[in-house]
């Protein structure tokens, strides 16, 4: 018997069969085009997990629930994308529309909410407070307490990209100015890892961009750190003093016993943990206490969305806060 969990993201979606283990068996992707409206998505998702179960040989009766994780704010009482700033399916109730032609049960969740429920999920020993903080082409973020997505009063908790670590600072798309998505978006550490190419035209950031077809993105800023490119080392760092910013205002709010950093930028947490870990011991209030958060790199990847969108059930019958992982 498997869940299927669908990630619907500004440039792919995913759709996956997910064990009772947590562990993704199989998935099938398409790219996302964000003139699609609610219909438009419905259709396509279904048709999705349609070619996912004939790839699988997998029948209706071999299906447990679907679970989909959606950007913006997704409310769980009208099942519609209420915003999204990055994508434009705010139209229609896509709960609804897929319900209506599948006798699954479809749970309806926030991606970034699904990616900590993932997470949350496969840790050996879940923690009474877990949050998550996604870097990828915004910031966006997951709270867990007591086995619980938190979700707020509109189902708009967890919006962590969007407080300001910077008063009047640069514009983000959600139409504030200053927010921690503008400054720490793997978007964010690419533009500036450009920005400083352009002042310095023997960087090694220049080769690699080369041969990546002219392509800059986050892995190669941090693969010439790795090599001890002089630019890309002060850019990562630039970054990381940014993010430790807003790390350590969610500490100071939330005290979790676990931040867990995911999202594409999490890949490179061999550099980046140990630099966050440095800035943001010396920022939170409690830094004499004798217990803090701990700080950590996501394991799932890009599969923590999936596998937390096909295991929503579980939240949501209150059966998941074990002492061990599945």
């Amino acid at each position: 018997m498997y869940d299927i969990g669908i990630d619907v993201g500004g440039t792919g979606i995913t759709a996956g069969l997910v064990d009772d283990q947590c562990r993704l068996m199989a998935g099938k992707s398409i790219v996302t085009d964000r003139n699609w409206t609610a219909v438009a998505l419905a259709e396509v998702l279904l048709r999705l997990v349609r070619e996912l179960m004939a790839e699988n040989n997998v029948n209706s009766s071999g299906i447990h629930t679907i679970g989909v994780g959606v950007p913006g704010t997704a409310n769980g009482r009208t099942g519609r994308i209420e915003y999204a700033n990055n994508l434009p399916f705010c139209q229609g109730n896509l709960r609804e529309l897929l319900q209506r032609q599948t006798s699954k049960k479809i749970y309806f969740e926030n991606d970034a909410n699904a990616a900590a429920w993932g997470e949350y999920l496969v840790l050996d020993k879940k923690p009474e407070s877990f949050l998550m903080v996604t870097l990828g082409t915004g910031v966006g973020g997951g709270i867990i307490q007591d086995g619980k997505i938190l979700r707020g009063v509109n189902y708009a908790a967890g919006e962590l990209g969007h407080m300001t670590i910077r008063y009047n600072g640069i514009p983000c798309n959600c139409g504030r100015r200053g927010c921690l998505e503008a400054y720490a978006s793997a978007e964010a550490l690419i533009a500036r890892a450009r920005k400083a190419m352009d002042k310095k035209r023997k960087s090694l950031l220049w080769e690699l961009c080369r041969q990546n077809q002219g392509d800059m993105n986050a892995r190669l800023v941090f693969d010439a750190y790795r090599q001890g490119d002089k630019t890309a080392i002060k850019v990562v760092r630039k970054y990381a003093e940014y993010l430790s910013e807003g790390l350590a205002n969610l500490i100071n709010i939330l005290q979790p016993e676990v931040l867990c950093i995911g999202g594409g930028v999490s890949r490179s947490g061999d550099i980046l943990i140990p630099l966050l870990q440095e800035r943001v011991s010396g920022k939170i209030y409690s830094r004499d206490s004798a217990e803090n958060t701990v700080l950590t790199a996501a394991r799932l990847d890009n599969d923590a969305g999936i596998i937390g969108a096909a295991k929503l059930w579980l939240c949501e019958n209150g059966a998941a806060k074990l002492e061990t992982a599945p």
